[in-house]
């Protein structure tokens, strides 16, 4: 039997199983009060499993389950070489939304990431610390800086509007996930020119079959078949 891991509440609920539903695959809950369960019609071998988004990625990668629907930011931060632990099977082609680097508007000499790295530089010697950029995105946002040589910076932690950061004067810069930018501008920031971290979207996930039963093997290949992958 395979474990099929999708988000347990909302619209990234709702998304995944229209998604699947179009495909011949009806997933349904199993009742309100086991919202972590659930049962699938349309094709054998295949367990429905509810769970947040953020934790698929780590329940893939510790393989207590074997297929998941989350964002690609997600399994991209909570998995260092997500790549050698889960592959991709299908972007789903919903739940878009980029994960940027932005500034204040008022930094009129600041649009590319080079500028950001002289701004940091010049912030440093003027301040004696380091320019703050807020996240919840530590390691996409760090491997992105990094390989476009901006270093004087620090990041820092932030578990909720990441957008007001700037006005809240915890931050002189963000990395955050945004789908039409309004937020942002509402709240007096702009988007590098060449600040895209990753283009996000939700994406049905595989963990790594080395492990797998060959009744798994041969599910997951009907499974690819229904689904047209």
């Amino acid at each position: 039997m395979l474990k099929l891991g999708v988000p347990s509440k909302g619209r990234l609920m709702e998304k995944p199983f229209d998604w699947f539903k179009d495909r011949g695959v009806v997933l349904r809950k199993s009742g309100a009060d086991r919202e972590y369960a659930g049962a699938v019609e349309g094709i054998d071998g295949l367990e429905l499993v509810l769970l947040s988004a953020s934790e698929i990625p780590k329940e893939l990668a510790a393989g207590n389950i074997h297929l998941g629907v989350t964002g690609s930011d997600l399994v991209r931060e909570k998995l260092a070489q997500w790549d050698t632990v889960v592959s991709e099977l299908a972007l789903m082609g919903f739940g878009q939304a980029d994960l940027i680097i932005a500034v204040p508007q008022f930094w009129v000499d600041v649009d590319t990431l080079d500028d950001l790295d002289a701004a940091a530089a010049a912030f440093r010697k003027t301040h004696g610390f380091r320019l703050r950029i807020a996240t919840k995105y530590h390691r996409l946002t760090r491997d992105f800086l990094r390989e476009k040589g901006v270093a004087d910076y620090a990041l820092v932690d932030s578990q909720g509007a990441t957008e007001g950061a700037v006005k809240n004067e915890t931050a002189e810069a963000i990395a955050d996930i945004t789908s039409t930018g309004e937020t942002l501008r509402a709240n007096g920031l702009k988007i590098l020119d060449d600040g895209l971290i990753h283009p996000s979207q939700a994406t049905l996930f595989c963990g790594a079959t080395d492990g797998w039963s060959v009744e798994q093997k041969a599910s997951l290949q009907n499974l690819r078949i229904q689904l047209g992958l």
